[in-house]
């Protein structure tokens, strides 16, 4: 049997019909719901002056500048866009995982989520602006890998050749080191004659560590040192100021004392060897190769995404 909706000019209006309804239970809401009515409509989901709003103060207090209107707009509508697909494909992110990856990012600012809430609603704007921006951007990083998952393959040579022209040394030995990191606990807010102490603590420990089997244990032992468990990095994880210090730090030694926000910290060098990881240069080299062909993945799908799109302005 034919659908009655089969024909192009009966779905569109259809989506009229569902624009219309849309608007007209806004306009039904109480007062304060009104002040953010709809704007304009992407299949037939809002998008307010508040979302607008909200966006425009999270640009200016991650750039320090409002892009205009209507490329907030836009931005807005891609983002629904996203969603809507990511709904298509059952791609849909549960408030847990939302949480999840709102905290890991709180994390890489030196934040937990409550202080990076507090943090977004000191500037006016509600943790929901960011969340929806980060639900958004993990449903479409899916749906793209999904899609063109064997022709985002990046070819070792087009790496090679890409991190030679950048200067860096394609072939260069890549390490990986074994560290525990030592800390030297100094309460917040302490005088600088108690931070120098601690420094001095530090440097005396560092002088008598022989190897990690024989030094550590004392360590821990020591009076307000907390001696973390060990982590593994590449020299192609490290800043290349911290990749230095570590190559002139000899296994079974310590690092040079550095003062941080919890106190004095060094760090042990348990064990250094030769790997097969990509080096610093290879490593940047694919990771810019990867985010150029998704990128042109991800426009191309998106501008089919919004010719097939039901875009109602409503002002």
């Amino acid at each position: 049997m034919t659908s009655r909706m089969s024909h192009p000019r009966d779905a569109r209006t259809a989506w009229r019909l569902a624009a219309v309804a849309a608007a007209a239970i806004l306009v039904a809401l109480p007062t304060c719901a009104r002040a953010q009515n709809a704007v304009l409509l992407v299949n037939g989901e809002p998008i307010t002056a508040y979302d607008i709003d909200q966006r425009s103060k999270f640009h200016q207090l991650v750039s320090h500048k409002t892009p205009p209107r209507q490329e907030i707009i836009n931005e807005l509508i891609d983002e629904k866009l996203k969603i809507y697909v990511g709904k298509r494909y059952q791609l849909e992110l549960g408030e847990k995982d939302v949480d999840t990856a709102y905290g890991e990012m709180a994390k890489r600012m030196r934040m937990n989520g409550d202080q990076l809430t507090k943090v977004l609603a000191q500037n006016g704007i509600g943790a929901e602006t960011l969340k929806n921006r980060i639900k958004a951007d993990i449903v479409w990083s899916q749906i793209v890998r999904g899609r063109w998952g064997q022709s985002l393959q990046v070819r070792e040579k087009d790496v090679l050749e890409a991190a030679e022209k950048k200067g860096g040394e394609a072939g260069a030995v890549t390490y990986e080191y074994s560290l525990r990191p030592i800390l030297f606990v100094v309460p917040r807010g302490s005088a600088a004659a108690i931070v120098e102490g601690r420094t001095r603590e530090a440097e005396a420990l560092r002088s008598r560590f022989q190897n990690c089997d024989e030094g550590i244990p004392f360590a821990t032992a020591l009076r307000d040192v907390a001696v973390r468990n060990a982590i593994t990095k590449t020299s192609a994880d490290l800043a290349p100021a911290l990749r230095e210090i570590l190559d002139k730090t000899p296994v079974g030694k310590l690092t040079a004392p550095e003062v941080t926000q919890n106190g004095v910290e060094v760090f042990a060098v348990c064990s250094k060897k030769e790997t097969t990881a990509d080096s610093a240069a290879k490593r940047q080299a694919r990771e810019e190769i990867f985010s150029k062909q998704f990128q042109a993945k991800a426009s191309r799908y998106l501008e089919e995404l919004r010719k097939g799109a039901m875009i109602e302005h409503l002002k």
